[in-house]
């Protein structure tokens, strides 16, 4: 979603530093190893943070026409997020994308385990009733390449920059959803 649908301004590294996670490191993976009472209130503040960030969110240039050519040829839509449920609908509210995507579609932090782990695709393509190779995962960031591979789902990765450090990952590079609309 963040990076994707969105303009990425997640400064993740300033987010550790708020949290007092080691520089680098994967910060749900590292708050889901820590004791309750320790793990509770960084959890907290990380919500907090996150729904700042996305009370501010703006969408990529050119995603809602994707997603409305998307929708009109009956394409499923899904988003598997590192986000809180309430994060993920306050962006997609912010940036007037939530019409595009039904509330059981949106797999959160709370609802699977978290990317790179490919249960959250999994779901959405049960749900769907889908085979991973008529699937497409689209992130800008390696956990999602890595979810859609795991899944067994075409990559698709999306880099604004066009650096594509993630490349090895991926099936597919574009700077952007606007560009997706060339190969529909």
């Amino acid at each position: 979603m963040d990076g994707t649908l969105t303009h990425s301004v997640h400064d993740f590294e300033a987010i550790r530093a708020e949290l007092g996670i080691t520089p680098n490191a994967p910060i749900l993976e590292v708050l889901a190893e820590l004791p309750e009472a320790q793990a509770q209130p960084l959890y907290e503040r990380l919500d907090q943070i996150e729904l700042e960030l996305a009370r501010n969110a703006v969408a990529q240039p050119g995603v809602k026409l994707a997603l409305e050519r998307l929708h009109e040829r009956g394409k499923h839509l899904g988003i598997v997020t590192r986000n809180s449920r309430l994060c993920a609908a306050e962006t997609l509210s912010c940036c007037e994308l939530e019409q595009f995507f039904a509330p059981e579609c949106i797999i959160t932090r709370e609802s699977a385990t978290p990317k790179p782990a490919p249960d959250g695709v999994n779901k959405l393509l049960t749900r769907w009733q889908a085979d991973p190779k008529d699937g497409v995962m689209v992130g800008d960031y390696l956990f999602d390449l890595q979810a859609g591979r795991s899944a067994g789902t075409w990559t698709l990765y999306i880099d604004p920059k066009g650096q594509f450090e993630f490349r090895e990952h991926a099936d597919a590079c574009l700077a952007g959803l606007n560009e997706l609309l060339e190969h529909l």
